[in-house]
């Protein structure tokens, strides 16, 4: 078969397709328009976030078997007309998820130590003790939403603390010995930390919104590290400024392009990403939870192996 390889991976990705017998065919430049005018000369290709796999460039892959995509989400592609074609889609969400669970459990520290902040001052010649003084995760319930790969990888990464971890997902019967799965409204009525780890999906876009966090009980700390478009940014400035989120770690933002490889849509920044930036109360980092070296080869191995169990 055929491959197209439109993004940069681990090379070993390449090394072991040849191996079983795959032809590999790069292309890393050319736009979305060229790409179409000759993708009907591959069998699968593999992507991380280029561009968007819409319906019209897969009625011109007419010999496409499969895409991987190297990642978790698939929501740069129109799954649902590409499983109407017979192309069989393969992700890797085990490729990363210890670099999300990891990452997420470093903002959360971070933040509950005001590193960010402190770090600033003394680089400024500030010595702020007292004002610099932290709040300890031991004792604290900690809610997760979504309780897939990431969720469960952030929730073994808090085993070593004395907390609560509570998850709720959609999905019946996720819970495990590092987490208990509950009703969304016993987790807003206990969570003093919430974490997110859902898909981008309908249900899942603009989910924390103002009604959404005014329906915890607490003021809680946020962490996300799923996709930016779960979190309406207006209404998070207004909690953080009213008390009601005392902190925000924020690996992705609602600006993002569909590729998440820049950030805004335009040329001006957003009013509310102008307050995010502005505040002390929020740790930002642009995308790279699940972006480590090991990850990277993770992935790769992944998506390899998954091609070679569903076409050896």
């Amino acid at each position: 078969m055929n491959v197209l390889h439109l993004d940069t991976n681990h090379p070993l990705l390449i090394h072991q397709l040849s191996e079983l017998g795959f032809t590999n065919y790069e292309d890393y430049t050319s736009n979305k328009e060229e790409v179409e005018a000759k993708i009907h000369e591959y069998d699968g290709f593999i992507i991380r976030s280029r561009f968007t796999i819409d319906k019209q460039f897969l009625d011109k892959a007419t010999n496409l078997k499969f895409i991987g995509r190297v990642g978790a989400g698939l929501e740069n592609i129109d799954c649902e007309y590409a499983i109407t074609k017979g192309v069989q889609l393969i992700s890797a969400p085990e490729g990363n998820r210890n670099a999300v669970g990891e990452h997420a459990l470093g903002m959360l520290l971070s933040l509950f130590n005001k590193l960010n902040k402190a770090d600033k001052e003394v680089r400024e010649g500030k010595w702020l003790r007292e004002e610099n003084r932290g709040i300890e995760l031991d004792g604290k319930t900690v809610g997760l939403i979504g309780y897939g790969n990431m969720g469960k990888a952030f929730a073994k990464k808090l085993r070593g603390f004395d907390v609560e971890v509570l998850c709720y997902d959609i999905k019946p019967n996720v819970g495990d010995e590092n987490c208990t799965q509950v009703s969304l409204e016993k987790l807003q009525a206990k969570a003093d930390v919430l974490s997110l780890h859902t898909p981008q999906t309908p249900l899942t876009i603009n989910m924390v919104n103002k009604d959404f966090i005014n329906a915890f009980a607490k003021p809680f700390w946020l962490i996300n590290t799923a996709r930016g478009k779960s979190v309406v940014t207006s209404d998070l400035i207004q909690a953080l400024e009213n008390g009601k989120v005392l902190g925000a770690g924020l690996d992705v933002l609602e600006y993002e392009k569909k590729s998440f490889e820049n950030l805004f849509n335009e040329t001006s920044m957003p009013e509310a990403f102008q307050h995010l930036i502005q505040s002390d109360k929020v740790i930002l980092s642009p995308h790279v939870a699940g972006w480590t070296i090991e990850s990277k080869e993770k992935l790769a191995q992944t998506i390899v192996d998954k091609i070679k169990k569903a076409f050896s």
